[in-house]
């Protein structure tokens, strides 16, 4: 039987993009939708869905793959005549890939339509969702964004509004939330701001996204981040923003600037771009080696990788060429292609690293066969020597809030020393960015991170077994 293999670069995976607009200018919701997710693609890759509001009615489309592959263009008719819009791009952190668990989830109550896509994880859903079915809900699918829905809907209050932030009280987590009822487009974010959402203006109209590239592409303008703890409602009347309690210190993932992000994309105040060479600026300083070219491991290594050349002084050049035409494959899992995976996506340039000490940037180390291969693809290059360099500190713990993140006992840097980790890896030497070095490279944010995966020293307190 065929099952599903996606190929895993090595890294932490982002789990979910969310997008949502409303319309003022008779703009063509569905496909500014799209537009939006394919700008949002590498926060998720399994499944992609869109759903539109004409006013009265929700209709939806969703599906696995990629954005170009989940919807076609007879799905985008099909989703023609609406006000507003949200879409979704997903990445599955807990193995559980089906259709059924796709968004954006639509869900008919006794006061009319939603639809609700969702970034993150509610750390309590386990217990919400025990309770919810002792009262008798049913559930269909295995999402925070269903636990959230239902909660939603045995509210009694008045206003949807005033529901939501009732609901919002009661779950516990990181969520970077889009909703949309029959005429209104609502955004909310954690109280922590764990996840990055935006808000936007393209004309008189509004829109919301997981990053502020998504505007670019649609030719919108970023107004602002929604605040930690904020629930905005948009309508055809205007925007109204309401606020849940918070804590005196919000907890931004710091990995969106390590790599989750785009690099074109600015959060909570601070430039992807320059916050990523400034790491690579203070690597070279905490981490000096004498060597002749810097090359970063394309394409989340590449800016750090230009930082450190500046601060070095040692020449910059690109010696690892990726393949960028390679996606999700499907293989029979009887047919082992791990070793040659790699390969697939990167190569080396012979003729520039050969005979050269190389100095090899790149953002982070999970297990380390990923490394170990680059390395030896560097030295069958002929490269005289390899130093590697990452613009992070070690990834140590699991991820609770919405990144896939192996227990810690597949974590290269919780089981080995970094001597260790140098010798696993074939490197002739190996060097982090201190935590010191990397909260320096996000200061005049204004707002606190979350350091979990280095420290272990989670925003809120959990309910079990830290530990994977």
């Amino acid at each position: 039987m065929l099952r599903k293999a996606i190929y895993h670069d090595g890294k932490l995976k982002e789990a979910c993009g969310v997008f949502g607009v409303l319309d003022m200018d008779n703009l063509k919701v569905e496909e500014l939708t799209y537009y939006g997710l394919y700008s949002l693609q590498h926060r998720g890759q399994e499944s992609a869905g869109i759903a539109v509001s004409d006013g009265k009615n929700i209709k939806y489309h969703k599906a696995m793959g990629l954005v170009m592959e989940a919807i076609d263009s007879k799905s985008m008719t099909r989703l023609r005549g609406g006000q507003i819009a949200i879409g979704h791009v997903w990445y599955s952190t807990d193995g559980d890939v089906s259709v059924h668990n796709t968004l954006p989830l639509v869900m008919k109550y006794r006061k009319g339509t939603i639809a609700i896509a969702h970034n993150g994880n509610i750390v309590n859903a386990d217990a919400l969702r025990t309770t919810l079915e002792d009262q008798g809900a049913i559930f269909q699918t295995s999402t925070d964004s269903e636990v959230i829905a239902n909660l939603l809907a045995r509210q009694n209050a008045d206003r949807f509004e005033t529901g939501l932030l009732e609901t919002l009280k009661t779950i516990k987590g990181s969520f970077a939330l889009v909703i949309m009822t029959e005429d209104k487009l609502i955004a909310a974010r954690d109280p922590h701001g764990m996840r990055p959402l935006a808000l936007g203006k393209l004309k008189n109209s509004y829109v919301i996204a997981s990053e502020s590239c998504a505007f670019d592409i649609i030719g919108a303008d970023f107004i602002r981040d929604v605040r930690p703890g904020e629930v905005i409602v948009i309508s055809r009347l205007g925007l109204e923003s309401m606020q849940i309690p918070t804590p005196l210190k919000t907890s931004l993932c710091i990995f969106e600037f390590v790599y989750f992000a785009r690099t074109d994309s600015n959060i909570d105040g601070i430039s992807v771009y320059m916050a990523r060479k400034e790491a690579g600026r203070r690597l070279a300083v905490e981490q000096p080696v004498d060597a002749d070219l810097v090359i970063g491991v394309p394409d989340s290594g590449t800016t750090a990788a230009i930082g450190y050349s500046e601060a070095s002084g040692i020449p910059f050049g690109e010696g690892l060429v990726k393949n960028r035409y390679v996606g999700r494959t499907f293989i029979n899992p009887d047919f082992n292609i791990r070793e040659q995976n790699v390969r697939i996506k990167l190569n080396a340039l012979t003729r520039i690293v050969r005979g050269k000490r190389i100095v090899m940037v790149d953002d982070s180390i999970v297990r380390g066969t990923t490394s170990k291969k680059i390395v030896e693809m560097l030295r069958l290059a002929g490269a005289k020597e390899v130093h590697m360099r990452i613009s992070s500190p070690p990834v140590k713990y699991t991820c609770h809030f919405g990144v896939d993140t192996p227990g810690s006992k597949h974590l290269i840097g919780a089981t080995y020393t970094i001597e260790e980790i140098k010798q696993i890896i074939g490197a002739d030497s190996l060097g982090y960015l201190s935590i010191e070095g990397l909260l320096k490279t996000v200061e005049g944010s204004g707002c606190g991170f979350c350091l979990g995966c280095f420290t272990q020293q989670y925003p809120m307190e959990l309910d079990w077994n830290t530990d994977k």
